[in-house]
């Protein structure tokens, strides 16, 4: 929606002749809803997924959960996603093997499949500051039933409907990222599963492929 806003303020396109579609969609029968793991409420596990550069918020997640594990001991924070070496951006994987060290963050590497790594989460969290389109990650992880915590972005809060679907915390700011980690913490077990249903029907609702196909035919459709 910004990049839109800001296209047509710019001058650079007419309001009448643009049309934001949502995203690229997500696949409603390969991410399925799964109900949130039962477990102790001090032991939540959160879940960052993307390429593991500073911009995506790398760094805010770790200080956030630093900051929280004086609180929750037991809460686990893991990241998934492949080291891109090659990017200026890059968190190295010695900087990766610190933090492992330092017992703040799991290092689950990179996979081809993140279901079931969604499935094992309590929360999705996404921190980024990068120039996001609609972070596809998000999306997904909302399909498969799980709350989120984003920054309030461009692109990013597009895949939030803060308190009802999860939470936005401020872009580059580890502190609000963290009370917000810890509000969904305090959440009871019934509010945090409301979270995820919400999110599973905005999902459908707004972000099934399906839609955005037939959106793309219509406009085509419309030009031919």
């Amino acid at each position: 929606m910004d990049d839109l806003e800001s296209f047509v303020r710019s001058g650079l396109a007419s309001p009448n002749k643009c049309h934001r579609l949502p995203g690229s969609g997500v696949d409603l029968t390969r991410f399925k809803p799964s109900p949130i793991i039962t477990r102790a409420s001090n032991s939540p596990v959160f879940l960052l997924v993307a390429r593991l550069l500073w911009d995506k918020g790398v760094g805010e997640y770790v200080e956030a959960a630093r900051a929280i594990k004086s609180l929750y001991p037991l809460a686990s924070f893991r990241l998934l996603g492949f080291l891109d070496v090659d990017n200026p951006s890059a968190v190295s994987r010695k900087q990766i093997q610190k933090w492992t060290s330092e017992g703040i963050i799991e290092y689950l590497g990179s996979t081809t499949d993140v279901r079931p790594y969604f499935i094992d989460s309590d929360c999705v969290v996404l921190p980024s500051f990068y120039g996001e389109g609609v972070p596809r990650t998000l999306l997904e992880a909302a399909a498969t039933m799980r709350p989120i915590i984003t920054t309030d972005s461009p692109g990013c809060r597009d895949t939030v409907i803060d308190g009802v679907t999860g939470y936005l915390c401020r872009p580059k700011d580890s502190s609000d990222l963290a009370k917000k980690m810890v509000d969904f913490i305090k959440l009871p077990p019934e509010a945090k599963s409301q979270m995820g249903i919400n999110g599973r029907k905005r999902i459908e609702t707004e972000f099934d492929e399906k839609i955005v196909i037939n959106e793309y035919c219509a406009l085509i459709n419309s030009m031919v």
